[in-house]
This record gives C-alpha cells, sequence and structure tokens, in this order.
C-alpha cells in the first residue's frame, strides 16, 4: 500500500507544472466563485444557445464576467474575464459585448475577441505577444449556472 502511494505522490509532483511563462502579466488571476439563477430574467438570455450576457458584478472577476450558452460541450456554458486581457486594467480595458457576432471588443485599440473560444480575432503583427481571453470555471445545474477560479 506504501509503494502505491509513493507512487501516486511522485506523478503528482511531476505532473505540477511550475512554468509560469505563459501566465496572462497584465492580469491577475483572483479566486471567487458567482453563482447565476438562469430562473431569474435579468439571466434568462442564458437558456438559449449562442446568447451571451456581461455580469458586471465587482465579485466576478476583475471587470465583470462575460457569459454565454454554448452548444453541450464545456457543460453548455464558457465564462471569461472581461477585462482585457492584452492590458493592465484601466478606464479603457473593460470589454464591450457586441451580441450580433458573439464576440467583445477591448476599446483601448479595438482588438476583438470570440466569445465561443476566448481567441484574439483582430490579425496583428506577427512578432506582437499576444494573450486570449482568460477562461472562468463554469458547472451548470438546476438552473443555476457557477462561474469559478
Amino acid at each position: 500500500m506504501q509503494r502505491i502511494l509513493a507512487f501516486f505522490l511522485l506523478i503528482l509532483l511531476f505532473a505540477c507544472d511550475t512554468d509560469t511563462s505563459d501566465r496572462n502579466p497584465y492580469l491577475q488571476e483572483i479566486g471567487f466563485r458567482f453563482d447565476i439563477n438562469t430562473n431569474l430574467p435579468l439571466y434568462s438570455d442564458l437558456t438559449n444557445e449562442g446568447s451571451a450576457i456581461y455580469i458586471g458584478n465587482s465579485q466576478a472577476g476583475t471587470r465583470g464576467i462575460f457569459v454565454i450558452k454554448t452548444l453541450s460541450a464545456f457543460a453548455g456554458y464558457r465564462a471569461f474575464e472581461a477585462s482585457c486581457p492584452n492590458h493592465t486594467p484601466s478606464n479603457c480595458s473593460t470589454m464591450t459585448l457586441d451580441t450580433s457576432r458573439n464576440s467583445v471588443t477591448c476599446e483601448c485599440d479595438e482588438y476583438n475577441y470570440s466569445l465561443f473560444t476566448g481567441q484574439l480575432l483582430t490579425k496583428l503583427d506577427n512578432d506582437q505577444r499576444f494573450y486570449n481571453m482568460l477562461e472562468y470555471r463554469v458547472s451548470a445545474g438546476n438552473g443555476v449556472i457557477s462561474v469559478t477560479n
């Protein structure tokens, strides 16, 4: 039994990634939990596939969060930080939602991101370093969507 336990501890030790080179230097990854009751009129849009909302609550992310109802993949929902991943949080870094395209735009420089993937849609110079949107964990059940980091 001790050998098995030691084996699993070694796996955990070597499986932990201590490389922080891909961490976004602009955004802190703060811990939070925000529950969304889709039975409330404020959040009822999240019952329709392809619908997205902005939640500007100070207890959800750095500058709020964007939540989109996807297909059944990803537990049916995805959630992303509302602060632009390529700028330090500022007056212009809170992104705006474009529901007609299911994307968001950073007002600082008009960078555009997909809410289905979190990827930057704006073409940049080849040598320019950029970050995709910071995604949060989502679980859903019984009409409640929980977004956590």
